[in-house]
């Protein structure tokens, strides 16, 4: 099963970037997603190739934000595609069945067009505000991942959600209570001075049994 937490890498150049993702790696993280927004296409293979054996040596799994042509030439481990980006079943078509196809949602709905059509797991939010995304989509809120958690199970659709959008340490107990798999963050590790000891607390909540 996919590990319960993941990161989405930060950084406005391929130093900053690097430096962010190796410092997670070092951390404890064991999946990278490496979102390299509004750069050139030179830059972000760079980037990318340079990530790649970063990751293998940590034995992480390697997915790429948004550009399914680079995730296979890469031969990434897999790739997150958002609402607005390629469809789930094109990808699939290109990259074949080895490889995780992430999707974002929103709604109930979206979730459900992604299952049809192939999807591995769900980034589900925001589930607060955050500066990380433009363009937000509607807060969920913990009662929107109850909401919808709740109506993946009366469907008995089955698929690993993630929450994510301005998660805090102190959140993670009361979000995996809705029924998620699990959390997608980005600035809580890029800002901790304590990297290490975070996310071993991240981890301690995230595969915490819960009690119903």
């Amino acid at each position: 099963m996919y590990s319960k937490l993941q990161y989405i890498s930060q950084g406005e150049t391929i130093e900053k970037q690097l430096c962010n993702i190796n410092q997670a790696l070092d951390a404890g993280c064991n999946w990278v997603q490496m979102r390299f927004k509004n750069q050139t296409q030179k830059d972000t293979f760079l980037l990318a190739e340079a990530v790649k054996p970063l990751c293998e040596k940590y034995t992480a799994n390697f997915i790429i934000n948004d550009d399914l042509y680079l995730a296979k030439e890469i031969d990434a481990d897999g790739i997150h595609l958002g609402l607005n980006d390629t469809k789930i079943d094109e990808a699939r078509a290109l990259l074949g069945t080895s490889k995780v196809i992430g999707g974002t949602a929103n709604t109930l709905e979206n979730i459900q067009n992604h299952v049809k059509n192939g999807c591995d797991y769900i980034g589900l939010g925001p589930f607060r505000f955050t500066n990380t995304k433009e363009k937000l989509s509607p807060i969920l809120g913990l009662s929107g991942y109850f909401d919808i958690l709740q109506k993946l199970k009366k469907n008995k659709i089955e698929i690993p959600i993630y929450a994510i959008g301005g998660i805090t340490l102190r959140d993670v107990s009361p979000l995996m209570e809705t029924g998620i798999h699990g959390i997608a963050v980005s600035g809580i590790i890029k800002e901790s001075d304590e990297k290490e000891k975070l996310i071993q607390q991240l981890n301690e909540k995230l595969y915490a049994k819960i009690i119903v």
